[in-house]
């Protein structure tokens, strides 16, 4: 599996060859492209709700801007690009309404039957859910996406408990499918088009995240970030949250070093030239952290085209805490912002009530594709999974709607 041969190429199920001009990896893309679960995304939390201002990214807009950054990142190193662009595409597509907070109510719920996690639902919508094709047999095969595909789609390879904390790719139900596309693969090592729509999900989060949070005057980049409480609780939850083996020091330089480059906001008022400034900033910060893997890489594994298992990305510890600490930013003054509290006990409750409704009143409150699945489910636990495939597959306006329809 070092590069992009014949098996590849496989899909899972068996169907026709179509169009001769258009690859393997260039119809990939297509399907993600095309999907309703990828249209759903402008409907879903990134970090604060759709339509809460004109300006505030969704997830769409997220993946977008993720893919962005991924297939220029990719093709730098030599990879596919329409590979990493359809696996950039196509990582948030199992996150459920409500962002993270709906996804930690979802694996609550689903604690009995193996849990909730919106990498693993994403894999389940590529190969299960998403109307696209079927098995000989008459199952849905999803998308229906190479391997190549789907491995650079899956951002953490292995199973509930295979690996400290929560996160996971798949769950046991659909490791028919994630035994196929793993296929040759070592061990739990992700290739390098996975890698690559990782760290450009970093990057795009931290970045675009930060600016919004300036431009919605939550986070004011002057004087602020120069009061010693300030960048303790930033440093402090950077570490908790995503870099635990960092120290608060290592941090604070990592800040202190953005905040020096001459493209550096200081201050934001809203204006043309200050929107301008802030756009230069986030399109310098993003070439920063992507030409500094680059360089790496090829450094640690030669100049040629690198794909699949023949390199791993190489992120200098510098730029992984500079990520970091943008990400920390975004956590202590949008995520953790007092006002936020209320509304995510609110997003918790609906799931909770909308779930149990379901239940109560399913298969007839659920939506076709998801009562036949409800029918041909072999237990509750099964019957349960269908009920967290249908509430996952909802925006968050479609959540209250339904919530509002079955409660009422």
């Amino acid at each position: 599996m070092s590069g992009y041969d014949d098996a590849d190429r496989e899909r899972w199920a068996a169907e026709p060859p179509k169009r001769a001009v258009r690859t393997a990896f260039e119809r990939d893309r297509a399907r993600v492209v095309h999907s309703a679960s990828l249209r759903r995304l402008a409907a879903k939390t990134q970090v604060v709700a759709p339509g809460s201002d004109d300006f505030v990214r969704n997830r769409l807009t997220h993946s977008l801007e993720v893919a962005q950054v991924g297939r220029e990142l990719g093709k730098e190193l030599g990879c596919d690009p329409d590979v990493v662009d359809a696996a950039c595409l196509a990582h948030d597509l199992g996150h459920p309404p409500f962002g993270h907070n709906g996804e930690q109510v979802l694996d609550e719920i689903a604690a009995g039957i193996g849990g909730f996690e919106g990498n693993a639902q994403t894999l389940r919508l590529l190969t299960r859910l998403e109307a696209k094709a079927a098995h000989p047999d008459g199952r849905s095969a999803g998308l229906n996406l190479t391997r190549a595909s789907l491995d650079a789609s899956t951002k953490y390879p292995w199973r509930r408990g295979e690996r400290e904390g929560r996160k996971f790719g798949v769950y046991d139900d659909d490791a028919e499918v994630f035994g196929w596309l793993r296929d040759g693969a070592a061990g739990d090592r992700r290739c390098l088009e996975a890698q690559v729509m990782d760290f450009s999900d970093d990057v795009a989060y931290c970045v675009h995240d930060v600016e919004d949070a300036i431009v919605g005057g939550r986070l004011q980049v002057g004087g602020r970030l120069d009061d010693a409480d300030e960048r303790t609780r930033v440093a402090g939850l950077t570490r908790e949250w995503y870099l635990p083996d960092a120290e608060a020091e290592e941090i604070t330089e990592a800040l202190d070093r953005l905040r020096a480059l001459p493209y550096w906001v200081a201050s934001y008022d809203g204006r043309l030239r200050s929107l301008a400034a802030l756009k230069d900033m986030t399109s310098q910060l993003i070439g920063r952290f992507c030409d500094d893997a680059e360089r790496a890489t090829h450094a640690s594994y030669g100049g040629g085209s690198l794909t699949r298992y023949a390199a791993d990305l190489v992120v200098p510890r510098a730029t992984r805490v500079e990520v970091a600490v943008l990400k920390g930013l975004a956590a202590v003054y949008v995520m953790t912002a007092s006002d936020r509290a209320p509304i995510y006990a609110r997003q918790r409750e609906l799931i909770e009530e909308l779930v149990s409704a379901l239940r109560l009143r399913a298969p007839g409150s659920l939506e076709p594709a998801f009562q036949e699945a409800w029918s041909t489910a072999a237990d509750d636990a099964a019957r349960l999974r269908v009920i967290v495939d249908q509430v996952a597959s909802l925006t968050d306006d479609s959540a209250v709607a339904l919530h509002t329809q079955l409660t009422r």
